[in-house]
């Protein structure tokens, strides 16, 4: 009961994220629409178990055409054309791809003649070539289902993003370990006559991870990944084309400890420096920025750092930090350029580091969602 109410909430899922992909402009895409294809295949597939496993076609035979087009056969044909237009590999113009869907639409025929030789019951001559065809049908599932993933792995290789190969390796895996396992357990149910029930509960489950997986690494922490990289190279880029700075040449001069106090203001020499070091190399974007950071690149002591900014600004170090990657966010949301990212991309290419803090600190210091910060904006 527990495995079937998880294949419900996979099934469901599987739909809405395909649909999200398909019609959402964050995820829409040539590639992202074989991902979407894949995920509603594998979703018919698992529908078709659970159908099948409650008893339905029983009660119902006219559903029973869900298993005729069980569509788990072109799972790996959309990973593949997903990958092939992922990495922008000329194949993907191919006119002879569309030769990738005849063994499924091999195998549907055979099932469809299946299903009459069982309603009508079929004369002898007619059994024997329906063995025949599922033979062949067994055949092309032993090698054609390798093939086109051998096929796929070697096009990953062609991807020179470092964090798209990643991405796409583990989704080669994790499809290659599921298909891999059913064609052994098809290969032991019809050699050695097993009952491969159980082995089928656990394919099931796998695929159900499966699902999960696409939908958090695969589509979400990938897209993010994507994003920030755009991002950064855009902020880069207009870094370098900007000419001006606000402090250039800052000397830094040993103040004595009965000093300190009093000569903390904005024209103190490490004060100017800590902002030359934020307004123009904009090292708040390192999430991971900390007092000891600074006060190593300053050559001064985390305490030292920290009496000069509370000093001078009234905050202490974090909120000093964190209103300058505010400040970015907002900038990167009012460009037009910077439009098709999601906020989340944004603010932690800025510097917060989850998505949390990013939203907590952003609404205590503008008094706004950095959501509805570019709906009032824009």
């Amino acid at each position: 009961m527990i495995l079937i109410t998880l294949l419900n909430i996979a099934i469901f899922q599987g739909v809405v994220l395909g649909i999200i992909i398909l019609k959402s402009p964050i995820f829409k895409s040539k590639a992202n629409k074989y991902l979407a294809y894949a995920i509603f295949s594998i979703s018919i597939s698992l529908l078709n178990y659970v159908l099948d496993d409650i008893g339905v076609y029983t009660n119902i035979p006219l559903l029973s055409f869900i298993d005729t087009i069980d569509s788990g056969l072109l799972f790996p044909v959309f990973i593949f054309l997903y990958v092939a237009h992922q990495i922008d590999h000329p194949i993907k113009k191919s006119r002879k791809i569309i030769w990738l869907f005849v063994p499924y639409l091999y195998s549907t025929i055979v099932d469809i003649f299946d299903d009459i030789n069982i309603t009508t019951n079929l004369d002898t001559p007619y059994n024997f070539i329906l063995l025949f065809l599922n033979i062949i049908q067994i055949l092309i599932i032993l090698f054609f289902i390798p093939g086109i993933l051998i096929y796929a792995f070697v096009l990953i290789s062609y991807s020179k993003n470092t964090q798209e190969k990643r991405w796409l390796t583990h989704l080669w895996l994790l499809t290659a370990t599921l298909f891999g396992s059913w064609i052994l357990t098809v290969l032991s149910s019809i050699l050695l006559e097993y009952d491969f029930t159980s082995i089928m509960k656990i394919l099931t489950v796998i695929a159900t991870f499966l699902m999960h997986w696409i939908s958090y690494f695969g589509i979400f922490k990938f897209r993010l990944a994507k994003d920030q990289e755009e991002i950064r190279a855009l902020i880069d880029k207009r870094k370098n084309d900007s000419t001006t700075e606000i402090v250039t040449d800052v000397k830094l001069s040993k103040i004595h400890d009965a000093k300190k106090a009093e000569s903390f203001t904005k024209e103190h020499s490490y004060f100017k420096k800590l902002e030359d070091l934020c307004v123009n190399h904009h090292i708040y974007r390192d999430s991971t920025l900390d007092r000891d950071k600074v006060a190593e690149m300053l050559g001064i002591s985390t305490g030292y750092v920290s009496q000069l900014v509370n000093t001078v600004t009234g905050d202490n170090f974090t909120t000093y930090i964190n209103h300058y990657r505010v400040e970015a966010v907002k900038d990167l949301i009012l460009n037009s350029e910077f439009d098709n990212y999601s906020l989340l991309a944004i603010g932690l290419e800025c510097g917060f580091s989850s998505k949390s803090t990013f939203h907590n600190v952003f609404k205590k210091i503008t008094g706004t969602t950095p959501n509805a910060y570019r709906k009032k904006y824009k």
